[in-house]
């Protein structure tokens, strides 16, 4: 294993080696994601599907792309032995996780879905793509290892210097748009109007997207699980996602308050995907996660993908707790104070009038009530989010 900040060609993997040979022959045989993502942290030199690390298994192919990024895609079923319509691959789903390296349970859930699908436990019927994000961090236990690669998509990289989470966001949403384009060209056969993103998102009726980016939080939460539904830019949440978070045992949603640069923002503003950001409790160690906690979420992202009924009870707010973004605090010099106790939990709400902090002239109190704070965190750099400032909210 290598932590190198600065990722060149000498770091990369070449799949043809003996020793990626055999770690490859084991994860075909036994499904150990994790150890074969952890062992060859920085990627591959051959990457895609053209590297031809593919394999079936029930009714499927799965294909190696990269170190952490494995696609499943389900053979086409003759029309005479297709029972439902929904029986059909009508859905492109991507579930990703370990984008922060500690965050551990998410990695967990999705080596348990490799972990069944490779034992043929699950029938996998439709276009899937699961992901572990951020293999570097995970060898070393911290959220990443030069800078927070969920705020690095939508082409953000750009702006910053070579290190691996650059080079590993532009490797992400490269895995990603094909993902989501080859599901669109499945299903539009009647497109000619080019590559372009903009066309593919327009010609894309027939396939629904979806993205589920799974996290765990550094501190505690009021509400121990809680989603981030992304910006939709004036159109409406849905609320039929809304229920099937509910049944995942999320029912604490914030809603996006302006475009990002996270991975389920990129793939909801990018490919009109059904996206969330997911927090599933606190961060812990690999080994030390109670995976009960998380068996809604594993048993319906398991249902979704085999195309299995997902019992869902109809929205009502009473069934949720649910909060708009007022804006961040933004942290812009070295002298910047929060206010905030270390041990205070997501969702902490203060009194009308309270100083949460300072920053040279400027300081920011409390307007609303209810107003409560999300993802509190003084030791950021200059210029970036301190703290995020929610209000609870109703849907219409």
């Amino acid at each position: 294993m290598q932590n190198n900040n600065t990722l060149t060609a000498a770091n990369l993997t070449d799949i043809t080696s003996d020793s990626f040979t055999q770690a490859y022959r084991h994860f075909v045989e036994q499904g150990d994601f994790i150890a074969l993502t952890r062992q060859f942290e920085q990627g591959f030199v051959q990457t895609g599907a053209d590297n031809q690390l593919s394999f079936k298994v029930k009714q499927a192919k799965v294909s190696l792309l990269d170190t952490g990024v494995l696609l499943i895609e389900p053979e086409n079923v003759e029309p005479e032995l297709i029972k439902e319509k929904s029986a059909t691959p009508s859905k492109s789903i991507v579930i990703s996780s370990g984008i922060h390296g500690n965050e551990t349970a998410p990695i967990e859930i999705v080596q348990q879905l490799i972990s069944d699908i490779i034992a043929q436990k699950i029938q996998v019927k439709h276009r899937t793509l699961l992901i572990m994000g951020n293999p570097v961090s995970m060898n070393i236990a911290k959220r990443f290892q030069t800078e927070n690669l969920n705020r690095l998509f939508c082409g953000k990289y750009q702006d910053i210097d070579p290190c691996f989470e650059k080079y590993r966001a532009e490797k992400l949403e490269g895995y990603v748009s094909d993902f989501f384009n080859a599901g669109t060209a499945t299903n539009a056969t009647d497109n000619t109007s080019g590559n372009t993103r903009e066309s593919q998102v327009t010609n894309s009726s027939k396939m629904t997207n979806y993205h589920y980016d799974l996290h765990t939080a550094i501190r505690n939460s009021k509400y121990e699980k809680f989603a981030i539904y992304p910006y939709q830019a004036g159109k409406p949440w849905d609320k039929e996602q809304l229920s099937f978070m509910a049944s995942c045992g999320v029912n604490t949603i914030l809603f996006g308050h302006g475009p990002s640069g996270t991975f389920s923002y990129f793939s909801s503003a990018n490919f009109s995907a059904h996206a969330f950001t997911i927090e599933l409790g606190k961060v812990r160690p690999f080994g030390e996660n109670n995976m009960a906690n998380f068996q809604a979420m594993t048993n319906n992202l398991s249902a979704l993908i085999s195309d299995e009924a997902i019992p869902l009870k109809s929205f009502d707010n009473n069934d949720f707790n649910l909060f708009e973004a007022l804006g961040d605090i933004t942290k812009v010099s070295d002298i910047f104070e929060l206010y905030v106790a270390d041990e205070a939990s997501n969702f902490t709400d203060y009194p009308v009038g309270t100083l949460l902090s300072t920053d040279m002239n400027q300081e920011y109190r409390t307007t609303l009530l209810g107003e409560s704070i999300v993802f509190p965190n003084a030791n950021v750099g200059n210029g970036q989010r301190a703290v995020l400032m929610v209000v609870p909210t109703t849907l219409q």
